[in-house]
């Protein structure tokens, strides 16, 4: 990375700025950041994953619980509806792009070298209260969970605190900030320039035309303007954000007060139909700004609302690790194919020896840091490389591919949780991308 890069990244505002430099201190505060792991730390985390994955489960029993996933949701909403609704406010510091509708507030590739630098993510306000046996604040939620502290919460002095309840590795709900907010047209500002000039060139000739043609040819079943006239939910709006896996509506509701542009229209799709019903019900439910609707991504057969090339911004929060490894890229390319070029893709899910992986039991892996949890739903937990993989095996361009590092605290119960996140944006190139890479290319 270069030094400029490096420093842009040193620009990027952080959420917290909470150090621990006393261990003694660990309970006077609820978050804290930078907690980088000692080399004793990192060894008890593979010592205790090589525990837990040194039984698998059955094949069969792992085709069962695949093929049953949407029933395990479905089941997992009908009993909780949606009391375990997490406010998700907190994706506006880390994904600032969804609070604004001005395209130049969208990273740039300088400042996105942030990708390969490995972060201690910002800590929270979110206090863990005095956590009843039955505590649910999880993505997932299994109505008991047993929290035990799997680290020293630094070298000097050990701290740890025991929360009863199933000893199966579940898992507590990542409460963390945004959603940018991507090109507000079809044919973006930088395609537009770049094909102006090209029109100039060949003597007045319709560069945007041309572009809707490439398009066309490119993937389009139909002409842009074909598609639209068909008025599918949304057609009419400027800016058009999907969330992926939104649940009972953690992400879309709070993205619809948060955004009051009447331009803005939300998708949210999910596995279950039973949590998109709770979203339907949902007192801020309104057609004219949102479309929620049942989806399988793993599925290349299932049809979106809304044609191809005609999102802004894609969300994957804590869904990406629910569907099985085999299936990951697959899904991964046929999302990338929703995205106007120049459109993102934001990321948060779990990562390597994150506290949750750590508090399996033998006998609950599928395959290498791939689990089933106790009520049937599945959980992966990524490498940096892994996602950079799939990512960029689809076209995207890295913006950033963060691993947040994070330690949460309940004062009442003496607790201390270490978290591992992942934290990526991917960029679909634009038309002036692919000149300006080959303008590079040629110069090497």
């Amino acid at each position: 990375m270069s030094h400029t890069c490096a420093a842009e990244n040193d620009k990027r505002p952080q959420f917290g700025n909470r150090f621990l430099t006393d261990a003694d201190k660990v309970f006077q505060h609820n978050a804290w950041d930078n907690v980088i792991w000692s080399e004793a730390q990192m060894r008890e985390a593979q010592k205790k994953v090589e525990v837990n994955s040194s039984e698998y489960m059955s094949p069969d029993i792992g085709e069962k619980l695949e093929r049953e996933a949407g029933s395990q949701w479905d089941g997992f909403y009908s009993q909780h509806q949606n009391r375990f609704f997490k406010d998700r406010h907190w994706l506006f510091t880390e994904f600032p792009e969804l609070a604004t509708s001005s395209p130049s507030s969208r990273p740039t590739q300088q400042d996105s070298s942030v990708a390969t630098k490995e972060r201690v993510g910002p800590g929270t306000e979110l206090d863990l209260p005095n956590l009843p046996t039955d505590f649910q604040q999880t993505e997932h939620l299994e109505s008991k969970e047993n929290l035990s502290t799997l680290m020293p919460a630094s070298e000097p002095s050990n701290v740890t605190a025991t929360l009863d309840g199933q000893p199966d590795g579940g898992d507590v709900e990542e409460d963390l900030p945004g959603l940018p907010r991507s090109d507000r047209v079809s044919i973006s500002t930088a395609e537009k320039s770049s094909a102006q000039d090209r029109g100039d060139q060949a003597g007045g000739s319709n560069p945007i035309k041309d572009i809707a043609e490439e398009r066309t040819s490119s993937g389009l079943t139909k002409p842009q303007d074909q598609l639209l006239e068909e008025k599918f939910p949304g057609w009419d709006s400027e800016t058009r954000i999907l969330e992926v896996g939104c649940g009972v509506g953690n992400t879309i509701f709070p993205v619809l007060q948060t955004n009051v542009d009447p331009g803005l229209f939300v998708y949210g799709c999910d596995f279950s139909s039973v949590a998109i019903d709770i979203v339907k019900q949902h007192h801020e439910y309104n057609p004219q700004r949102c479309h929620a609707f049942v989806y399988d991504i793993t599925d290349d057969s299932a049809a979106m609302p809304f044609p191809q090339r005609s999102l802004d911004i894609i969300i994957l929060i804590f869904v990406l690790s629910a569907i099985h490894p085999e299936k990951m890229q697959e899904s991964v390319s046929r999302l990338a194919r929703y995205l106007k070029p120049g459109g993102l893709v934001l990321l948060r899910d779990y990562g390597r020896y994150d506290m949750a992986q750590l508090r399996f039991k033998k006998g609950r892996c599928l395959s290498d840091h791939f689990y089933a949890r106790g009520d049937g739903t599945l959980v992966y937990f990524f490498t940096q490389d892994e996602l950079r993989t799939l990512f960029t095996g689809a076209g995207l361009v890295e913006e950033q591919n963060i691993v947040d590092h994070r330690l949460q605290v309940n004062r009442g119960r003496q607790l201390t949780m270490y978290r591992v996140w992942m934290q990526c944006k991917y960029r679909k190139p634009t038309q002036a991308d692919r000149q300006t890479d080959s303008r590079d290319k040629g110069t090497e």
